[in-house]
């Protein structure tokens, strides 16, 4: 998506903003012994209060592919990303999970003179440790937030996409953990999933020409040990090969004049 018009932003602003504000109620409620299927049943809750749409619920991949069948994304230790809440998931003393979280909000916008009401989507996503985690848990979870913020650091118009790439990348490879290459980030706004495709790793000059206006979901995943990951039998939940821990965080941003608008500002540790 390119943004066309203050109204566009300013709905992408208010979405992202109660995005957020779910997202750290999430975290805030997380004990040992709670199951994962809570956290998706406080989400629903709050995203319906908010007037807002969960885009994930019912989302497919493929028309042929069973639908997803939760609001939110739970994906504990060596889940990289899509893990589906389950009552009997509970979260142990020591986990690490990540929550993967998506809202359309109303308000229509503007394309010509054709007002959509559809509304426009946020997309983001936070790791957090349940309990006493261990150092090396702790040291994943914050170089790959670190990493997040180090991309979003470098983003102006005229950069290219290997810029941004190479930023997330150099970040975590220099804890020497490694960066997910299967799956990657990509442009959010009128639907959950467009152009581009916005890996995090790159090359610095290669790669497509960032603009002003465009909007990206930005999502480094970072791995303990391996990044070689492979589909779990659910269809939907990726998983590290070695069974190693995972981090993965995720922000909207919009590219402007001076760099980037974070829309998903004001969550956990943001």
């Amino acid at each position: 998506m390119m943004i066309g018009s203050a109204r566009e932003r300013d709905i992408l602003r208010v979405c992202g903003a109660k995005l957020a504000a779910i997202t750290a109620e999430l975290v805030a409620s997380v004990h040992p012994g709670m199951a994962t299927i809570e956290l998706n049943r406080i989400a629903e809750k709050r995203i319906r209060e908010a007037g807002g749409t969960a885009v994930f619920k019912g989302y497919r991949t493929e028309p042929k592919d069973p639908p997803y069948p939760a609001s939110i994304c739970v994906s504990v230790n060596h889940e990289v990303v899509h893990g589906i809440p389950a009552e009997e998931r509970i979260l142990r003393d020591g986990d690490i999970f990540s929550i993967d979280i998506g809202m359309r909000w109303p308000g229509g916008q503007e394309t010509g003179s054709k007002k959509q009401e559809a509304g426009l989507i946020t997309d983001m996503a936070v790791s957090v440790g349940v309990g006493d985690i261990s150092d090396a848990a702790a040291r994943l979870i914050r170089a790959t937030r670190e990493a997040l913020d180090q991309g979003i650091a470098v983003l102006r118009p005229g950069i290219r996409m290997g810029d941004l790439g190479f930023a997330i990348q150099k970040h975590i490879e220099s804890f020497r953990f490694g960066v997910v290459r299967v799956l990657a980030g990509h442009g959010v706004g009128q639907e959950l999933h467009e152009d581009p495709y916005v890996p995090n790793y790159g090359t610095p000059g290669e790669g497509i020409v960032l603009k002003e206006g465009m909007v990206l979901a930005i999502e480094p995943m970072a791995t303990l040990g391996d990044p070689k990951v492979r589909l779990a039998k659910d269809g939907w939940t990726w998983e590290t090969k070695d069974g190693s821990l995972v981090a993965h965080w995720e922000h909207t941003v919009v590219i402007t004049k001076a760099g980037a608008d974070v829309l998903t500002q004001g969550g956990p540790n943001s």
